[in-house]
């Protein structure tokens, strides 16, 4: 190793800027020294710089690394998706430092994508905007599943620019633009932008590291998506099961009553035991009446005397009518009048 390597070696040790370098070329330079020791300096001085760049390079692609696995990691553990959608935009913002980003996702139905979450917007238009597939950069980008980059959007002719689309970039202050597609295998469901409001030049690994981030937040958005579907149909289901829980008391209740009364009347019982045992099941009184009589004789509110169960007493004159009268909650059985047939004899 010649000794004109030596104070480049130095300063990559340290890490020095790059300005740094021209020093030990103007220090020889000041000391009188030829123009092949010049020349050498000037060789080392290059070949320290190119190592620099790379050792940068790789220390920025590691960090970048770092930060896309730490994201996807924070993603996973989202289960909302707004809290997701948020989420992405901050980090997108923050892993290509970046003073605006923004998420679009496609609307079939109207087949267009519209602004769903901005980071760093200070414009209301701009955050309502909706693009048409094709149109401006974002709806090329939906339109193609390809990402697509500008300095300068609106000198960059390649975009159909249209009034409603420029006028929302322009009241946002937006020139430079990278975008790249939202995908889950062949479908776009949206588009995840980063931007500054000055020409900027995005180099290949910054659009490489948006567009393995963008994989990320597709799944994180899907997963999201699925998750509140699932507790939709859970609640649903949960609705479901308490109709039938509901339906089921009331048939039970009615097989009981069922079971009852007719245990009552096959036992012999008479008109009083039956209305005795109604007004218990209703948790009111039950009253009845005999056509002429002019009295009432009512169950549940006293106790009522059981018909003899001996040989049948002699039909009367006039049919006797059962009435429920419910002095329990209002959704007890409403009052109802019917003629008693007597018992089945």
């Amino acid at each position: 190793m010649s000794h004109e390597h030596v104070p480049y070696l130095e300063l990559l040790a340290r890490g020095a800027a790059s300005e740094a370098y021209d020093r030990p070329v103007l220090l020889a330079r000041a000391s009188g020294a030829g123009p092949e020791a010049l020349a050498g300096l000037e060789e080392a001085k290059q070949l320290a710089l190119r190592v620099r760049a790379e050792l940068e390079g790789r220390r920025r692609r590691e960090a970048e690394l770092s930060a896309l696995f730490a994201t996807a990691h924070d993603l996973a553990g989202l289960r909302d998706l707004d809290a997701v959608l948020r989420a992405i935009v901050q980090r997108a913002r923050s892993l290509l430092g970046t003073e605006v980003a923004y998420l679009s996702l496609n609307d079939p139905a109207a087949g267009d994508t519209y602004m769903r979450v901005t980071e760093g917007s200070v414009s209301a238009r701009f955050q309502q905007v909706r693009l048409g597939m094709g149109e401006g950069l974002g709806g090329l980008v939906a339109q193609t599943a390809r990402p697509y980059v500008t300095e300068d959007y609106f000198e960059d002719p390649r975009f159909q620019h249209t009034h409603a689309i420029d006028a929302a970039v322009r009241d946002e202050g937006l020139v430079a633009i990278l975008g790249v597609p939202l995908s889950l295998g062949s479908q776009v469901i949206g588009v995840l932008f980063a931007a500054d409001r000055r020409a900027r030049v995005f180099e290949r690994e910054q659009v490489a590291l948006l567009g393995s981030f963008a994989a990320h937040a597709a799944v994180a958005i899907d997963t999201a998506n699925l998750l509140a579907e699932t507790r939709s149909a859970l609640a649903e289901l949960e609705r479901a099961n308490d109709i039938i829980r509901e339906h089921s008391a009331v048939i039970e209740r009615a097989s009981e009553v069922h079971d009852r009364l007719s245990e009552l009347v096959l036992r012999g019982g008479g008109v009083h035991d039956v209305a005795h045992a109604v007004s218990e099941v209703l948790g009111g009184t039950v009253e009845f009446t005999e056509a002429g009589a002019g009295a009432a004789r009512r169950a549940g509110a006293t106790p009522s005397a059981r018909a003899t169960t001996g040989s049948p007493p002699s039909p009367p004159a006039a049919r006797p009518w059962a009435r429920s009268c419910s002095t329990g909650s209002p959704s007890s059985t409403p009052s109802t009048s019917a003629p008693w047939s007597g018992p089945p004899w």
